[in-house]
């Protein structure tokens, strides 16, 4: 070793290690683990290197990658950590109650992918809690989300600019006619001219792109001090352009308005006098609000069509969840009673587009208390800390978040890998780090 030069203690380069891999591997989900657990059985084993490289992966192969997750992080766990404990066991609890309204679901095969899944999200906000959250702030965790959501981007960009419109003509002459069955979720998302990157489908893209653009924004500021001002504007904008851009191409009238209110939240704390304050919002919102009305006129001359679906969704959820309040019809099985009480002109569904509703819908009224009451009191605890101070980062964990919980009122992210996963492991580290948050940054 050179005189003058310590080395990192075994430990923290354990924690860096595992940071490292924490975040290749929530990058990772957002590229091959976009498609909701509900529909497994449908997602086909790769047979090769290009297959490997350019198709979505079966979930499985998610669970064994957090398995090895969950191993190396045991190392540098710590046990003590800053949150409640009453929040702290809330997703134990509502993961349980899971597997109890289990025992009466009407599918078997739909609630043991969806208990599969729904435990990879505890294990993810566990593993956020007590392995992520004691490094503080591990910069390679959230590199390598960024890196994801980059690729993401690009994919987007990909497809509006040809590469959509080619896939689709190759489906549907060399593909399609040789498939004895194709889900109708699925052929319609070829038939569609809306982008959605490496998820599901569009709306899901939006969900990714609320979850992690306030986190990507504030590192590529925050953390690339190497870079001249100039060089972190110039990278900060080519991300949020090319962000904006996926979210337009994807057509997602819900991500618009919530990525909106977002703005509107992260403007509010900036270091300005009331006035500015005013000036930016109104002008925010005047340009927000125009370009939606833009954007969507004709979708509201056609009748808004995908509002009412979702009405019809919530309302048969609601339906469902009072005539079974207890144990619902079984985890990730919205789709079984919704196709016997809807109506005949209204378009099948398997998820409720709404996670609050589909928990009460699937495990009764306990199941959704407790998941409500997690993503509430979550939200709202780390709201508490992170007011007195000025921390970018957290806030900008705390902003994603906040987003993604509010598309839960309209979409079904939490029963997609990509997006749970990430979201959990991202609640968890918020929540761990609660000490650091308490403490006003100029006495850290």
């Amino acid at each position: 070793m050179k005189p003058g030069k310590i080395s990192a203690p075994p430990e923290n380069r354990v924690a860096g290690w595992f940071a490292a891999f924490a975040g290749a591997f929530f990058g990772l989900a957002l590229l091959k683990f976009g498609n909701p657990a509900v529909l497994e059985t449908l997602v086909e084993r790769p047979t090769n290197g290009w297959e490997w490289l350019f198709n979505a992966w079966p979930v499985v192969v998610g669970f064994w990658l957090l398995g090895g997750l969950v191993v190396m992080g045991l190392f540098i766990a710590r046990w003590k950590t800053a949150a409640p404990r009453w929040l702290m066991l809330l997703p134990l609890v509502w993961l349980i109650w899971q597997f109890v309204a289990a025992t009466r679901t009407v599918d078997a095969t739909l609630t043991r992918a969806t208990l599969k899944h729904f435990t990879a999200c505890a294990v993810c906000f566990y593993l956020g809690l007590f392995a992520l959250a004691p490094n503080r702030r591990p910069p390679s965790f959230f590199v390598g989300l960024l890196a994801g959501l980059v690729v993401v981007i690009l994919v987007g960009w990909q497809q509006h600019f040809g590469g959509l419109e080619a896939t689709r003509e190759y489906f549907f002459r060399e593909i399609y006619p040789q498939l004895q069955t194709v889900s109708p979720e699925y052929l319609k998302k070829m038939s569609s001219t809306r982008i959605f990157s490496t998820l599901f489908y569009p709306n899901a893209l939006a969900g990714a792109l609320l979850l992690l653009l306030p986190v990507a924004l504030t590192l590529i500021w925050q953390r690339f001090t190497g870079l001249t001002v100039a060089a972190r504007s110039l990278l900060a904008g080519l991300v949020g352009i090319g962000a904006l851009g996926c979210l337009f191409w994807c057509g997602s009238k819900g991500g618009w308005l919530i990525l909106l209110a977002l703005g509107l939240v992260a403007l509010l704390q900036l270091d300005l006098g009331w006035k500015s304050k005013l000036l930016l919002v109104t002008a925010v919102l005047t340009v927000g609000l125009a370009g939606f009305a833009l954007r969507y006129a004709g979708y509201f001359k056609k009748g808004a069509t995908s509002a009412a679906a979702r009405g019809d969704y919530w309302a048969a959820a609601g339906r469902i969840a009072a005539a079974n309040p207890l144990f619902g019809t079984g985890p990730g099985t919205f789709g079984i009673p919704y196709k016997q009480i809807k109506r005949p002109e209204s378009e099948m569904a398997r998820l409720g587009h709404n996670d609050y509703l589909q928990q009460a819908s699937d495990s009764g009224v306990i199941g959704a208390l407790a998941y409500a009451a997690f993503i509430g009191g979550a939200l709202w605890l780390a709201w508490r800390r992170l007011a007195p101070n000025r921390d970018w980062l957290p806030f900008a964990v705390w902003l994603g978040l906040l987003g993604w919980s509010l598309q839960g009122l309209m979409e079904f992210g939490l029963y997609i890998p990509a997006l749970a996963w990430t979201a959990f492991a991202l609640f968890g580290w918020l929540l761990g780090c609660g000490n650091e948050f308490d403490t006003p940054p100029e006495n850290r």
